[in-house]
């Protein structure tokens, strides 16, 4: 069982478009450029003698410059973050091969394209009036559409595939806990139903994807038809790639909001430790059902869970998902004869009939606090919420008793010990 809990003052990126001029686009490639030989030459020393540590090579730096004017040109900040993104990358390729994956050397830099990135490390840049200074590159205009809260450590600057250009700034916050509801939820994630929890609301899955399914494939197909490298295969590449990026922010938006609904409503939130890359695999021949899967993207709304709540003080808690759905929530009887088109769980040895997806979520529930939960009463099942409701934040919760601190689901009014039969 994992849990995040920790109340200490927390890193938060705020993304921003910038605006620049042809002038200031030039400096930054030429400044890119020379990131990108930079890291290459650190690379080099790196593999001629694999002993030198950190601190040499930013040493290297230093020297490198009496010999090669031309670093003099970017912030000496900017020079010192190309050294760590070796060092981060040596690091990251140290763990996968710590993991068991096969891995190779370290890859050079060997195209501007595959150089992206110049960062600014605590020093050479400010924002003032709607604008950003980067040392030795000029000023730049940005669209500031909310306030940054905390102290800026950094920023980065990236031209994304879309060809606009983005700042990244790196803020120090302190958390600011939200106020207690006395309020606990299970939640499981699904297909049709995004989330289903243990309150009794079914949020719609969007499936953006099944929207933009056939403009895809219509300009995947005009793609296909152009000359590689030409003028127009690179307008209808672009336009592929703006295609996509749309269909990932509409997910974005939905999953931000969707998280954010939880995180503002409930102190602890019990989902499941979910394995999507062996959840694809075991069902290989169900092309739909797989797409849905991956384009659900469970396992970025669980990390923004755990983000969002680190700040807010709220606890996440993750659970082993065996058996959820199949467990009978009111005798523990596992049905192993259900099936993934059953949608109402049926268990023969006590008569619970009831939602496939709520029971889940009433065993989550259970499994993640480890104790004794009851389900409400007295209220239809379930509630289905449309998910255009959660882009425009026009939901409201459903009342739950409150709750004594750290305790389940208080037994509501009038429960009947005997199975309870229902329609979901």
């Amino acid at each position: 069982m994992l849990m995040n809990n920790r109340v200490n003052n927390m890193m938060r990126t705020y993304k921003f478009r910038i605006y620049i001029s042809k002038s200031i686009q030039e400096t930054i490639e030429e400044h890119l450029n020379i990131c990108r030989y930079l890291y290459n030459y650190l690379l080099e020393q790196k593999t001629k003698n694999p002993k030198l540590n950190k601190g040499d090579t930013q040493k290297l730096i230093t020297e490198h410059k009496k010999e090669n004017p031309e670093l003099k040109k970017v912030h000496s900040k900017a020079l010192q973050m190309v050294n760590n993104k070796l060092w981060g990358n040596l690091k990251a390729l140290g763990k996968l091969k710590q993991n068991g994956h096969k891995v190779g050397k370290l890859r050079f830099k060997s195209s501007k394209n595959h150089y992206k990135t110049i960062e600014y490390n605590q020093s050479g840049f400010k924002i003032k009036d709607n604008k950003l200074y980067l040392s030795k590159i000029g000023e730049i205009s940005i669209k500031l559409h909310r306030k940054i809260k905390g102290e800026i450590k950094g920023v980065i600057i990236k031209k994304e595939l879309t060809n606009k250009w983005f700042a990244f700034f790196q803020v120090e916050e302190e958390p600011k806990p939200l106020p207690k509801t006395n309020k606990v939820v299970g939640i499981d994630l699904g297909i049709d139903g995004y989330t289903i929890d243990s309150d009794g609301n079914k949020f719609e899955n969007p499936k953006f994807i099944d929207e933009t399914l056939d403009k895809i494939k219509k300009v995947q197909k005009n793609l296909s038809r152009k000359v590689r490298g030409s003028n127009n295969y690179k307008k209808t590449k672009l336009k592929l790639i703006k295609v996509y990026d749309k269909l990932n922010n509409q997910k974005n938006d939905f999953l931000h909001k969707l998280s954010r609904y939880y995180i503002n409503n409930y102190d602890k939130i019990v989902l499941e430790d979910l394995n999507i890359k062996s959840m694809v695999e075991n069902k290989k021949g169900q092309k739909t059902l797989n797409r849905h899967i991956l384009d659900g993207s469970w396992k970025k709304f669980i990390n923004l869970l755990l983000y969002k709540a680190e700040g807010a003080g709220r606890e996440v808690i993750l659970i082993n998902p065996a058996y959820t759905s199949k467990k009978c929530f009111n005798c523990g009887c596992v049905v192993s004869s259900l099936r993934l088109s059953d949608r109402i769980f049926f268990c023969p040895n006590c008569g619970w009939k009831i939602d496939r997806d709520y029971n889940a979520s009433l065993n989550i529930l259970k499994s993640g606090l480890g104790e004794s939960v009851v389900p409400a009463e007295g209220r239809p099942l379930l509630r289905v919420i449309p998910y255009i409701k959660v882009i425009s934040g026009q939901v409201s919760p459903m009342n739950q008793e409150a709750l004594p601190e750290g305790r389940g689901l208080r037994k509501p009014k009038g429960f009947r010990s005997t199975p309870s039969v229902r329609e979901g």
